[in-house]
């Protein structure tokens, strides 16, 4: 067997990063099925922290040269799917936040418009940003924990951002889309930490935490879409 160069074992050390994402998902519904909310969602900030390193390092150390027998894209959106999507429908449901036939409405919308959604080759728009809502269910599902609306506002919120998965509107990739990055990026970077904040104090985060998962949320939610009204659909 051939010996692996330093290149190889950097290559090779980023898919295993990318890989723990999938162990910090098994924990993540460990704590789901005891309903400790709070410490699956710092499992799933955990993934969503190391699904945000690990893109930028995989194109800084070049993946697809130095260890092409892995796909890492196919790897990164298995694990997407699990800890952006699956494990916080679970949630959802089994909370209480919406549970009866609102509850299984959503978890059947959000489960199979998101399958499809990231199976889609059109997912992504010449300057890196998403077409339509990219299914970061985690993230919206972690608010309303924050925020414990009524039912009817979960099912109108779920509703609305699965149409938009399928339609037009842009939504910005923090590291990817070039356009705003230096905004964007200390955005998302706030905003995991302020979600962390949130999920350690079991949903009772203190005012200064609650608007700022607030105000960044918003940020993410519709800078896309405000850019796309500015610059245009291909600006």
């Amino acid at each position: 067997m051939n010996k692996l160069t330093p290149d190889q074992l950097k290559a090779l050390a980023v898919h295993f990063l990318t890989a723990t994402g999938a162990v910090f998902a098994m924990l993540a519904m460990l704590e789901a099925i005891q309903k400790d909310w709070a410490m699956m969602f710092v499992w799933l900030i955990v993934a969503f922290a190391v699904d945000g390193i690990d893109g930028p390092l995989a194109r800084h150390f070049n993946v697809k040269k130095y260890a092409p027998q892995f796909d890492g894209y196919l790897l990164d959106l298995i694990i997407d799917y699990l800890t952006y999507v699956f494990i916080p429908a679970y949630a959802l449901y089994a909370s209480g936040l919406m549970d009866g036939w609102s509850g299984w409405v959503a978890i059947i919308v959000i489960t199979f418009g998101s399958a499809l959604y990231f199976c889609d080759t059109r997912m992504k728009t010449k300057d890196n940003s998403f077409s339509g809502f990219p299914g970061c269910w985690n993230m919206l599902i972690l608010v309303l924990f924050a925020l414990s609306p009524p039912w009817w506002a979960c099912l109108l919120l779920v509703a609305l951002l699965a149409v938009t998965m399928f339609v037009p509107v842009k939504f910005v990739h923090p590291v990817r889309t070039d356009r705003w990055r230096v905004v964007s990026l200390p955005m998302a970077l706030a905003w995991t930490v302020f979600a962390g904040f949130a999920a350690w104090a079991n949903f009772e985060p203190a005012s200064g935490v609650f608007w700022g998962l607030m105000v960044t949320s918003i940020y993410l939610l519709g800078a896309g879409a405000v850019q796309q009204v500015i610059y245009g659909p291909d600006g």
